[in-house]
């Protein structure tokens, strides 16, 4: 499974399997991310990727009905609200949530649905395949976008130590 999401994801034993080279070539040619269920919580992971990505020159977009602004940015309670081009969907959601979000994903024009850690929806990636976009399940943009930078350790720092010593 060499270059495949996390060894013990179950997609990988689909075909919505996705390479590194796929999702770094994602990441390299899309910059504009709306990250569908994005928290304002601090301690949340999808308000700790968001904060990584902007630093790394994305364009995030928060999607959340619950809020009007995260991270300095006006938030909007659905995709299709979103009033620019978004070419990354990032789904922070539950898995039940998921087809109306790839629905909604269609409807604007979006180039990717990524779903993130344990969100995992076989039909709805069928279902934005079919419509011409990409797909990636069972993965982080931030931890994938990391490891391809040569930035992450345990805890998604980079301590610069790399050591083969016991």
């Amino acid at each position: 499974m060499n270059g495949a999401v996390g060894a013990n994801s179950p997609v990988n034993f689909t075909r919505f399997r996705t390479t590194a080279e796929d999702r770094i070539r994602i990441l390299r040619k899309y910059k504009r991310i709306a990250m569908v269920g994005l928290s304002a919580n601090p301690i949340r992971p999808s308000h700790f990727a968001a904060l990584y990505m902007i630093a790394e020159g994305y364009d995030i977009i928060p999607v959340n009905p619950r809020e009007k602004e995260i991270l300095g940015r006006s938030c909007y309670p659905s995709l299709r609200e979103v009033p620019a081009p978004v070419e990354i969907v990032d789904i922070f959601r539950e898995p039940e949530a998921v087809p109306a979000i790839v629905e909604d994903a269609i409807a604007i024009g979006a180039k990717v649905v990524w779903m993130q850690f344990g969100v995992i929806h076989e039909e709805a990636a069928q279902r934005a395949r079919a419509a011409g976009l990409e797909v990636v399940m069972d993965a982080c943009v931030k931890i994938e976008h990391a490891r391809f930078k040569g930035g992450l350790n345990i805890l998604g720092f980079n301590t610069g130590v790399i050591s083969a010593k016991r």
